[in-house]
This record gives C-alpha cells, structure tokens and sequence, in this order.
C-alpha cells in the first residue's frame, strides 16, 4: 500500500509538531506549511517544508502536491491583530479548503475551538449549541466553520474538531506563566474561587481524535465533534497539583472575580497584560463540553486527566526552559509577555 501523505497547516506550531510527530509514527509521510521555518531537528528531512502564507493560494497548491489529507491547524491566535485574525483563520481556512479540493485532496481536518461557544450559561456544551464569538478570535472561529460547511456542500469531507484547551510537550504560552511561578516558589492567583469545573485536554488525544478522523468512513467523520479530557476537577485542585510537582508548599490563591475582572481589562487595554477577554472573562465560570458524540462516533477514547496533561506539559517545561527563558510573543511555542503580571508575582 502506497504511504499516505498528510499535509498540516501550520506545522511548526504547538500542535502541527505534535501531530506530525504522531503521524510519522504511524507510518504517513508528513508536509507543512507555516509562516515560521520549521525548526525540530528531530523532524528535519523527514518532512516536506514549504515556508509560506495559507492566505497565499499559489504557496497552499505548492504544499499541497501528492497529499492525501489536510488537518488545517493554522490560525491567528487572540492576542494578534483583529485584521490578521480575519484575514488568516477566515480567509486563510477559504484558501485552505479550495486548494483542497482542486488538488484533489481526500479529507480534511479542520481544527477549531470551544472558543465558538463564546461565555455560555450551562454545560456541558454539545456540539448542536448556539454558537457565539466573543472578540475578534471567537467570531473569526464561527465564520471558518461557516466556510468548512460551506466546501463540505460542495463534496469535500471535512471534520471539524472543536478542542478544549490542550496542553502538552511545547505548549507554552498563557501555561507558561504557572509553569514560571510554580518553579520560583510562588503561590499562584485565579480569578475567583477556583471551584470552578475547567476541562482541558492533552495534545496527545487530540492528535488521536484527528488521526480517528482521517481513518474512519467518511460517512462517520464528516461532522461536527468536541474533543476534551474525560476527567477532570476544579481548576483550583486541576493546577494546584503542579505546585504540589515544584515542591515549594505553594497555594492557589483565589480572588474575587470581579474586582480582578475590571483590573484585568484596563491592563489589556494599556497593552501590558498577557490574558485577553476569553480567557479572563471565563476562568472563573464553569468551562466544558460533552465528548459523548466523538465516544460514540469516533471510538474516542481519551488517555490524560486535566492533572495529568498539565503534569506532563510541566515535566516538559522543566527539562526545557532554558530554551526560552529569553523568549517571549504571541504564539502558543513561546512564554507570553508577563506584563503588569510579572509585577504582581513579587507580591506571591
């Protein structure tokens, strides 16, 4: 049997690694194409590199020759501007799915986010819920999905996948700052109690969830699947268990939510806060969704807990950081800004 090639949109981010790390495995031959260079030495050479822009069509056809499949990872995460959020994960996902289909591409794979369900008022969230954006990276979200059903009309099989936050080797930013605290010996703050119901996910069981959907009838991954963690606590129990790892007898500190709600938006409005609305308008409230549709569709079968993934993405950072100790920026491969944040930890 001729080896299957699979190419992923933004490659050299948290999760293309990780997935084209488990793809290689499988026995696929791999491509990428992202704006950054593809810089993982263990993977250099096994992989087809092309370093472009999915809102270049003629950089997606060049990426795109001899591929089987897509999983399309690539997105302007929420910290970028509102402009090249539209343009790369509204746009961009239009060029994706129409290069795919004229280069005669199998499937798709098409990565989206729970961000779609916007600040809901009940959980768990199922996939058929009302569908609200909040800021310019939740709305940009919807209107990609409106594109993917858009080519599914058209022929193309696509699954759309709708991932909790996920952790795991590589993943740094917004985590990065636990990470950081935990191993200077701080206590660390949460917006509100910390009783809160937070579901996470590993990269690992996303990466097979997306490796379930290039593998089964079409007529069975041709939908619409949320993807997260099976187990999982409080956040306050969740996180509390990596400064429990760091070893420095080290609390989570719960603040009352509206106070640090307010505090939160003027520092993101003076550009010196690394948290933007989704994430600080949400980490005190309730945050899950079902996987019973991908359990009974799929056969998804997710190994890590909450605990357990962010126990894992912290061993990694342990025996990483002084890669990146430097670093810093708006993608999920580098530590966010601390900012104002980086003051308030003396405080800790």
């Amino acid at each position: 049997m001729d080896q299957q090639k699979v190419l992923v949109t933004g490659g050299a981010g948290f999760l293309g690694i990780n997935l084209i790390r488990y793809l290689d495995a499988r026995g696929y031959a791999t491509a990428s194409i992202d704006l950054l260079p593809f810089d993982y030495p263990d993977m250099k050479g096994k992989i087809t590199e092309v370093q472009g822009d999915i809102r270049d069509p003629k950089a997606l056809d060049r990426a795109m020759q001899g591929v089987d499949f897509v999983v399309h990872t690539a997105a302007a995460l929420p910290l970028y501007s509102a402009r090249d959020i539209y343009t790369t994960d509204v746009e961009g996902t239009r060029n994706v799915m129409e290069a795919a289909l004229r280069n005669g591409v199998k499937r798709v794979v098409h990565i989206s986010s729970t961000a779609v369900y916007g600040i809901p008022d009940h959980h768990p969230l199922y996939e058929n819920d009302r569908l609200e954006g909040v800021g310019p990276y939740g709305q940009a979200k919807i209107q990609a999905e409106m594109v993917c059903l858009e080519y599914r009309a058209k022929g193309l099989v696509v699954s759309i996948i709708r991932p909790k936050s996920f952790v795991g080797p590589e993943r740094l930013g917004v985590f990065a700052l636990l990470y950081d605290w935990a191993l200077d010996g701080r206590n660390f703050p949460m917006i509100g109690s910390g009783k809160n119901r937070y579901q996470l996910l590993d990269v690992e069981d996303l990466c097979g969830a997306i490796h379930l959907c290039l593998t089964l009838p079409e007529e069975k991954v041709n939908d619409t699947f949320n993807i997260g963690a099976r187990e999982y606590g409080t956040m306050k129990s969740d996180y509390q268990a990596v400064l429990d790892r760091a070893g420095f007898g080290k609390k989570i500190k719960g603040f009352p939510a509206a106070p640090a709600i307010w505090g939160l938006r003027i520092l993101e409005k003076l550009h010196i806060s690394p948290l933007y609305k989704w994430v600080y308008e949400t980490a005190s409230k309730d945050s899950f969704v079902s996987i019973e549709k991908a359990e009974r569709q799929l056969g998804y079968n997710p190994k890590y807990s909450n605990k357990e993934a962010l126990l894992r993405n912290f061993e990694w950072y342990i025996n990483n950081r002084e890669k990146f100790e430097k670093q810093s920026g708006v993608t999920h491969r580098v530590p966010w800004k601390q900012g104002a944040l980086g003051v308030l930890k003396r405080a800790f």
